[in-house]
């Protein structure tokens, strides 16, 4: 007899070996038509499964978070299927779920987007078949033998420590892989190729030229249709298209992942950190900055250079070798040990806007979403232990403030200990809990990554959810026992005694360049007016006017308003079509009446037209709106 522990505690009871499959149809026909797989003891795992003793199980529905990772990771190996079919030379390598659908690395002669509908033609034949996926387990002889022809399938399979190595077959076709699938491929009911780009095998430039097929996936066509619409919808909000038409930034192979900004962008760019600072400086931070190069003895101090040295740019100056900070933290241990501290002087919060560099690789480059040089807004938190949850509440609500300033919504995960790591187990958990308890009493949902962490410690991952529902990762905030120890930190306590600080890593825009891109495509260019980088466009009806027309300019400059004059020759119409193009928030027209009479004739974006303003009517409203950095509403 075995017995089935359900998650609402029902136990459901088989004289033999049930499979999951039986699981589900015990409960309903209906709901096993929809179960994907089970989990057991934690580890997810396939409908056709026999279960042979008592335990726990959870069946997993399309409805839950699980399913759809599994769905596309069976679907990867349906066009890895249809590539084969189509292609005989075709060499598969491997196929993993990514955070948007899934990937195929293959062997095969280029392929463009013009192939895409004969692959998946192919496919649909395939779903359209119900295959089952079937798993079985082989000996590594039997596994280097049915691959032999498949030199990658031969590396993959040499290098595994197993002796028995898991397979899958739907149909006629065979692959390595440890599982979970769906049952069969009929659950696939929307599926679209998405790209296609180049690979080298391993990520190694040395190796083999792949060909990456990337592709989407869901349980259902009418989640596909809206997936589809928001990747069009996001590809008129392309931040490097709309930065380069209101001439924000430019990319230049000179400085390949290091973006260029105009002089409209660093008005933004400024903007940006006018309001960082302001909300810094009521939350009790001061600023700091250090070098952006600094000495390979203090990156091994700090672990970095052991556990993040691909990733960074080295230097040799006077014979010593140097690295160009990938992170902010290490030159904030230095400025902490300038002077003594006390406990009087804790919490002590410094930000600092730092210029970091870390390497990508070339083909992994993307616009000012994936850069090489960028900066961030790191701040560190030296606390004592009983402070760590005031601290991470008080981090939190900036959060808040900050993101909703942008009209951007946030969900949290916690990330814990990564396998590699440095620090002590008493360490780790001392910070994980810190961490969890000031969520808990935060009250926002959260997530759990297992194993995600930082190198040196656990951290709260800020996930940001923009215009169209797609989420962004930008801020951070990480709690970390072990560089105070490394670096030897410490403050006097109650009792005249050294102790050591706790620290907070955090940022809240991340990298700036990122959150700048992810803002562009949230307005998809058209800035609330605090932020817009021409705040006015002042367009006279003719060369006469010009001279008014600049006067007008100097005294809403000295405002602090940021315009523009428009002298060009082009019709009235026009200029105001390309103001109304360009998102420009106000457009003010001067003719002889606004000349005679000292007033304007304004123009807002939402094609209302107020005339005969006065100037300080204008202004009123108008700086009341950049000051308060309104997000939305009307501005006059």
């Amino acid at each position: 007899m075995i017995n089935i522990t359900l998650p609402d505690n029902s136990i459901k009871s088989f004289e033999e070996y049930p499979k999951g499959m039986d699981v589900a149809r015990g409960i309903s026909e209906g709901f096993a038509r929809n179960c994907v797989a089970m989990e057991i003891e934690g580890q997810l795992i396939d409908l056709d499964q026999e279960i042979k003793e008592d335990c726990n199980i959870r069946l997993i529905t399309s409805r839950d978070a699980e399913a759809l990772e599994i769905l596309r990771h069976s679907c990867a190996h349906v066009m890895a299927e249809a590539v084969q079919n189509l292609y005989n030379d075709a060499k598969l390598t491997i196929g993993p779920v990514v955070e948007d659908g899934f990937y195929y690395d293959i062997d095969m002669a280029p392929i463009s987007e013009d192939d895409f509908p004969a692959i998946e033609a192919e496919m649909k034949k395939i779903i359209k078949a119900k295959k089952p996926f079937e798993r079985s387990e082989v000996s590594k002889e039997e596994a280097l033998e049915m691959f032999k022809d498949n030199p990658y399938k031969v590396e993959l399979i040499n290098e595994l420590a197993d002796e028995t190595i898991s397979i899958y077959r739907q149909g006629g076709f065979t692959d390595l892989c440890r599982g979970p699938h769906i049952p069969h491929t009929g659950m696939i009911k929307g599926v679209k190729l998405m790209k296609t780009s180049g690979a080298y095998w391993r990520a190694d430039q040395e190796r083999e030229q792949l060909q990456r097929l990337y592709g989407i996936a869901f349980f259902d066509k009418k989640e596909l249709n809206k997936y589809i619409h928001m990747i069009e919808e996001a590809k008129k909000r392309d931040h490097r298209k709309i930065g380069t038409r209101l001439g924000l930034y430019s990319f230049h192979q000179e400085a390949a992942g290091m973006p260029f900004f105009h002089a409209k962008g660093m008005d933004m760019w400024n903007s940006l950190l006018d309001y960082w600072r302001d909300e810094h400086r009521a939350a009790g931070y001061v600023e700091t900055k250090t070098p952006v190069m600094l000495s390979r003895h203090l990156w091994e101090k700090s672990g970095h250079w052991e556990n993040y040295r691909e990733n960074m740019y080295t230097s040799v100056v006077d014979e010593e070798e140097y690295a160009i900070k990938p992170m902010n933290c290490p030159g904030g241990m230095i400025l902490y040990k300038t002077e003594s501290h006390s406990y009087r002087d804790l919490p002590l919060r410094a930000g600092e806007i730092g210029l970091v560099h870390r390497h990508e690789l070339s083909g992994a480059l993307s616009g000012l979403f994936r850069v090489r040089a960028f900066h961030q807004d790191d701040a560190h938190i030296f606390m004592t232990p009983d402070q760590i949850e005031g601290e991470i509440l008080g981090v939190l609500k900036l959060v808040d403030r900050v993101y909703s300033r942008f009209g951007l919504g946030f969900h949290l995960e916690l990330s814990t200990r990564p396998k590699k790591s440095i620090g002590s187990d008493e360490r780790w958990e001392e910070a994980t809990n810190g961490l969890k308890n000031a969520l808990d009493k935060y009250g926002k949902e959260y997530v759990i990554n297992e194993g995600d962490g930082a190198f040196y410690g656990p951290k709260i991952d800020i996930h940001i959810k923009d215009a169209l529902g797609r989420t962004w990762q930008c801020g951070t905030i990480q709690l970390d026992m072990a560089l105070p120890e490394r670096f030897d930190l410490t403050y006097k306590g109650r009792d005249n005694e050294k102790h050591r600080p706790v620290m907070i890593h955090r940022v809240i825009y991340g990298s700036i360049e990122r959150f700048f891109g992810i803002l562009v495509e949230h307005f998809a260019g058209k800035f609330p007016l605090w932020l817009a980088p021409v705040q006015a466009v002042i367009l006279p009806i003719n060369d006469a006017l010009n001279d008014h027309a600049q006067s007008v300019k100097a005294e809403l400059e000295k405002q602090g308003i940021r315009c523009e004059v428009d002298l060009r020759t082009e019709s009235l119409k026009k200029k105001i079509r390309e103001a109304q193009v360009n998102y420009v928030p106000l457009i003010l027209t001067i003719g002889e009446k606004e000349r005679e009479s000292n007033t304007l004739s304004v123009r807002t974006l939402d094609g209302k037209v107020r005339m005969g303003l006065g100037m300080d009517e204008f202004l009123t409203p108008v700086l009341g709106h950049i000051k308060e950095r309104t997000l939305d509403g009307e501005i006059l």
